[in-house]
């Protein structure tokens, strides 16, 4: 049973750092893409990063120069650093993978999710 579970989540001043985690158990890890969401109050879900298998990554403009992605696969761990966040960083934000990773920026691409961890940005 695939199993994705983040960590890391808090309450941050705008412009300082923080790093989410997401351990993952039950499926290849190297073989899968992975991707970081988030949902703000009232909003739909909106894409944030994703990396390959092969480690090709993508952003969303509102994050591009500030998130960073990476994985760990011996580890079957994904993190995203984000830097220098913004009141509008505020989001529940979830991790999760696809088998087949062919639009990384659609949710409907990925097969599992974890269940969410809240960032809250405050100035």
């Amino acid at each position: 049973q695939v199993q994705l579970v983040e960590f890391g989540g808090g309450s941050v001043q705008a412009g300082t750092s923080l790093r989410l985690t997401c351990a993952t158990t039950g499926h290849i890890f190297a073989s899968y893409g992975s991707g970081w969401f988030r949902q703000a109050p009232g909003k739909e879900r909106e894409f944030v990063a994703a990396i390959t298998w092969s480690g090709s990554t993508y952003y969303a403009d509102s994050v591009k120069g500030r998130f960073t992605i990476s994985k760990d696969n011996a580890g079957n761990t994904l993190y995203l650093q984000m830097n220098t966040l913004k009141l509008e960083d505020t989001a529940l934000y979830y991790c999760a993978a696809a088998a087949e990773l062919d639009y990384p920026t659609k949710d409907s691409d990925y097969d599992y999710w974890g269940q969410g961890i809240q960032v809250t940005v405050s100035s």
